[in-house]
């Protein structure tokens, strides 16, 4: 009985100097982490996409939908539809407006009741400070709200390790094509 109660005992002793060891361990990673990754910074942009669905040059195309439905059936954005985009992102709502990047990946029709995007998508600039860099997306997208967020979880180049959020505003949108013009303001939390 003495030798349990003498090892509880040692226990209680040292289980507050394993876990003040292991607080440091982690301190020390995480200092050695932020030396490598540098200054954490916040960064704005700003810029415009254009989802074109129509015409002879689309930057969205229909590659998937459900089956039974009819192909090309003059309504996009049914239940089930993936579409695969290359989207110009431009300074202006303009398109004849600077071309600073592309939007390219998918997106899914993926609400039953309302139409709602998820979409994965990496948003890549083309010039500026951030020209070669990129951010990722991937996020719910309830297209018929004017205002809405969706989340940065990634990114590459200058935008490594980042996350953040981005605010869209409907800037324009046909109901007979699906084409869009969307505003992004973004904050994007990185390295520096």
């Amino acid at each position: 009985m003495k030798r349990r109660s003498l090892m509880d005992a040692s226990l209680h002793l040292l289980l507050p100097l394993i876990f003040v060891s292991l607080s440091w361990m982690m301190i020390g990673i995480e200092g050695h982490a932020h030396h490598y990754l540098g200054k954490e910074k916040v960064t704005q942009l700003h810029f415009f996409l254009h989802d074109t669905i129509s015409g002879d040059n689309p930057s969205a195309v229909l590659v998937a939908q459900r089956n039974g439905t009819k192909v090309g059936n003059g309504s996009p954005g049914q239940f089930g539809e993936v579409y695969v985009v290359d989207d110009p992102l431009t300074e202006s709502p303009d398109p004849n407006s600077k071309v600073v990047g592309h939007a390219q990946g998918l997106y899914v029709f993926a609400g039953r009741k309302e139409l709602l995007l998820v979409f994965a998508v990496d948003f890549g600039f083309t010039s500026g400070e951030f020209n070669g860099s990129s951010i990722s997306v991937l996020s719910r997208n309830p297209i018929m709200e004017t205002d809405r967020e969706v989340a940065v979880v990634g990114g590459r180049g200058k935008f490594r390790m980042a996350r953040g959020f981005a605010n869209l505003h409907t800037y324009s949108f046909n109901t007979t094509s699906g084409d869009a013009v969307v505003e992004y303001n973004v904050t994007v939390f990185h390295y520096v």
